[in-house]
């Protein structure tokens, strides 16, 4: 964990909703988790673009506005008597508030759609916006986040060798360690004629491609190992489609952990396919966790990549 988030806060995205409730208790178990301050953050805006308001119709949306805060901030004392919990309200699109709150955040968590979602919805915009711009881990809940079992949490977390994934395994391993769950290290083979390059292995002899795709995730989590040893890991390699493969694992799992965009996404793309779709479809809470530093080579750049499927 580095300094900034040794004195960052926990941010939760807060517009009252009932998935917003559940942001808030999942935000409020990560606070205390990571001994951090907790800040609710609401944002309020004139919704009407052809007319603009007179000041004391904005007094009136932004005492609203308040309200609504103020009761995020009594829940969550309500859910963890002693714990610091701070209230920004700010005026603005929801995405552009909870971003520039970001920067004091060392997470962010927020519920997958709220009041503004239409039925059916299964992630709103914001959730997608903040996820994909975010320069810090964001955590999105889903209506109806999976209890905690009795018995030890698990985590999920895809691997594909990009800076990306490595800095998701960081994360899946540090909140395992501060959970005192599992991780399940997932990595899936697909058509190696997936990939283009002078450098892709032949078809005509998978099973090599394949065992060298094995090792490369073993040697891709093997210091995470070490760093923490007490720390439970399971590692699957998947004959199947990334998405496929972890949304699947993430069936039962207390969260799945992704990086922004992984081995399979272009250059300019913020959010990558895979983790779009994670957002859309996986059964359990999803955190999208930004690269940060220059990894090292990644398995697109090896005689073994294109066996290894992209996890963003």
């Amino acid at each position: 964990m580095n300094d900034h988030e040794r004195t960052g806060t926990v941010l939760v995205g807060y517009d009252g909703s009932p998935v917003a409730d559940d942001a808030l208790r999942w935000g409020v178990r990560e606070a205390r988790l990571r001994r951090l301050p907790l800040t609710v953050c609401h944002a309020w805006h004139w919704p009407y673009p052809l007319r603009q308001p007179d000041n004391d119709t904005l007094e009136v949306l932004r005492g609203a506005g308040a309200i609504v805060a103020d009761e995020g901030v009594r829940k969550a004392h309500g859910l963890a008597e002693g714990l610091e919990v701070r209230w920004r309200l700010e005026r603005g699109w929801a995405s552009a508030v909870l971003l520039e709150a970001s920067r004091d955040a060392s997470l962010v968590v927020l519920g997958s759609r709220g009041h503004g979602g239409f039925e059916g919805l299964s992630v709103g915009s914001t959730a997608v916006q903040v996820a994909s711009h975010a320069d810090r881990p964001v955590v999105v809940v889903r209506p109806d986040p999976p209890s905690s079992p009795r018995g030890r949490e698990r985590l999920v977390v895809g691997v594909d060798g990009s800076t990306g994934g490595e800095s998701a395994i960081g994360f899946a391993f540090e909140e395992a360690a501060l959970r005192g769950a599992s991780v399940t290290a997932v990595c899936s083979w697909w058509d190696p004629a997936a990939f283009r390059g002078p450098d892709r292995v032949p078809f005509s002899d998978p099973e090599m491609i394949r065992r060298e795709a094995m090792a490369r995730f073993e040697e891709d989590v093997a210091p995470w190992r070490s760093r923490y040893p007490r720390v439970s890991l399971e590692t699957e390699f998947v004959v199947d489609t990334p998405r496929q493969a972890l949304i699947g694992a993430a069936r039962g799992a207390a969260l799945l952990v992704l990086g922004a965009r992984g081995i399979g996404s272009g250059p300019q793309t913020l959010l990558g396919p895979v983790t779009q779709a994670a957002l859309q479809e996986a059964p359990s809470p999803v955190v999208v966790v930004p690269a940060h530093g220059a990894g090292r080579r990644g398995p697109a750049e090896t005689a073994g990549a294109s066996a290894r499927g992209g996890t963003g």
